[in-house]
C-alpha cells in the first residue's frame, strides 16, 4: 500500500470505527501512541496489529520511550528506565561503561517494544542543555558537553537498532536553549551563529543515523521569522547543510502551541521548508484530516529516505551480536544502584 506523508494518533485504547474509516483513508505512514492509548501488552498488541490490517505490514508504530519522565510505557507492565542525564554521570566510572549502559538501556527498550508491534522510538534526545534554559529538556539530556551528548546519544541510537526498532534523534537542530517550553508556546533563541555550533555538533556526529525530528523553535541568527519546522533556512541550510543530516526528517508535533495557523498551515509550511513527514499527535481527527489533506504521497526523496531507514536498521538487527536480556538488565540494574 502506498502512503501519505503524515503520522497521526488515535484518542484511545483502541481503534474507534471513524478513526479506522480516517486512516484507510488517509493512509498515514504512522501512528504514534502516547499514555492515553496504553493499558496492558494485550491491548496495545491488539492496538498495533489492528492499524496494520488497515494499513499493511509496512504501516510505522512510533512511541516516545526515553526514559525518566519521558517514558509512555511504565510499571507495573514494563519496566522503568533511567533519564538519559544518568548516563552522563557514569562517565567518571570504568572507561566505556556509560555508552555500554546507554545501549543496553535503549536495546532493552527494544525488546519491550518490538513484542508489541512498536518499530520506532523517538530517542535519542540529542539537546544540549543550556544554563538558565527552560526545564523542558532538563535530565533528558545526556550531559551538557557537545561531545558527551553525541557519544552517548549514539550509544542508544545504536542500541535500539541492534534491537530492531528505528531511533529517531531530537529535536533537530537543538532545543536546549529555549527558554519556554514549546509545547505550551514558541521559544526564541538569541544566540548567535556561532554559539550555535555546539548545538549542533552532537548532530553533525549523527547526521549518518536513519531518523530526526524538528525542533518548533526560532533561531533568530538563522531566521527570525519562522520556527525550525517551518524555516527552509534550518531544514535545508542548515539540518541539511551544515549538519550533512540526508536521512527522514520528520516535524515535532503540529498540534503543539508554539506554532500558529490552521492545521492544513502547520503543514503545508513544514512541507514547505523539506521536512518529509508530518507528525500530528493528539487524536482529533477534524485537525488530523487538515494534516493529511496538505501531506502529498510519500514519494520521491522522502519515499527513498524511508527505505533507506527502514533498511539501515534491518541490516543492524540482522548483524546484532547475541544478546540476554536478562543479563543485561541485571548489569543496567548494578549500576543504577552504585549511583545511588
Amino acid at each position: 500500500m502506498s502512503f501519505r506523508a503524515f503520522i497521526a494518533g488515535c484518542a484511545g485504547p483502541s481503534l474507534s470505527a471513524d478513526e479506522r474509516a480516517f486512516f484507510k483513508e488517509a493512509r498515514p505512514w504512522g501512528l504514534i501512541l502516547f499514555r492515553r492509548n496504553i493499558d496492558n501488552p494485550a491491548q496495545l498488541r491488539a492496538l498495533t496489529a489492528s492499524f496494520r490490517d488497515l494499513l499493511g505490514d509496512d504501516a510505522a508504530v512510533l512511541v516516545d520511550q526515553e526514559g525518566g519522565r519521558v517514558q509512555r510505557l511504565s510499571a507495573p507492565h514494563w519496566p522503568v528506565y533511567p533519564p538519559a542525564a544518568v548516563f552522563g554521570k557514569m562517565a567518571k566510572g570504568a572507561p566505556g561503561a556509560d555508552e555500554r549502559l546507554a545501549a543496553f538501556s535503549a536495546r532493552l527498550m527494544a525488546v519491550d517494544l518490538l513484542q508489541l508491534g512498536i518499530d520506532v522510538d523517538c530517542l535519542p534526545v540529542l539537546d544540549v542543555p543550556a544554563p538558565g534554559a527552560h526545564k523542558i529538556i532538563g535530565d533528558r539530556a545526556y550531559a551538557e558537553s557537545p561531545a558527551e551528548v553525541g557519544r552517548l546519544g549514539r550509544a542508544a541510537a545504536l542500541g535500539l537498532m541492534a534491537g530492531g526498532v528505528m531511533p529517531v534523534m531530537k529535536h533537530i537542530p537543538g532545543h536546549g536553549r529555549a527558554l519556554a517550553d514549546s509545547h505550551l508556546e514558541l521559544p526564541k533563541v538569541t544566540a548567535s551563529r556561532a554559539e550555535l555550533e555546539a548545538d549542533f555538533a552532537p548532530f553533525r556526529a549523527n547526521a549518518d543515523l536513519p531518523a530526526a525530528m524538528t525542533a518548533h523553535v526560532v533561531y533568530e541568527s538563522i531566521d527570525p521569522l519562522q520556527p525550525g519546522t517551518h524555516s527552509r533556512g534550518v531544514v535545508e541550510g542548515i539540518i541539511r547543510g551544515e549538519i550533512g543530516f540526508d536521512g527522514l526528517l520528520m516535524t515535532d508535533d503540529l498540534s503543539m502551541n508554539a506554532l500558529g495557523g490552521r492545521f492544513f498551515e502547520r503543514s503545508a509550511r513544514a512541507f514547505a521548508a523539506g521536512v518529509d513527514l508530518a507528525l500530528h499527535c493528539n487524536g482529533d481527527l477534524t485537525e488530523a484530516g487538515a494534516v493529511a489533506q496538505a501531506a502529498p504521497e510519500l514519494a520521491g526523496k522522502a519515499l527513498e529516505r524511508v527505505e533507506r531507514a527502514r533498511a539501515c536498521v534491518a541490516r543492524r538487527f540482522a548483524q546484532a551480536e547475541p544478546f540476554d536480556p536478562v543479563d543485561a538488565r541485571a548489569e543496567l540494574v548494578s549500576a543504577l544502584a552504585a549511583l545511588a
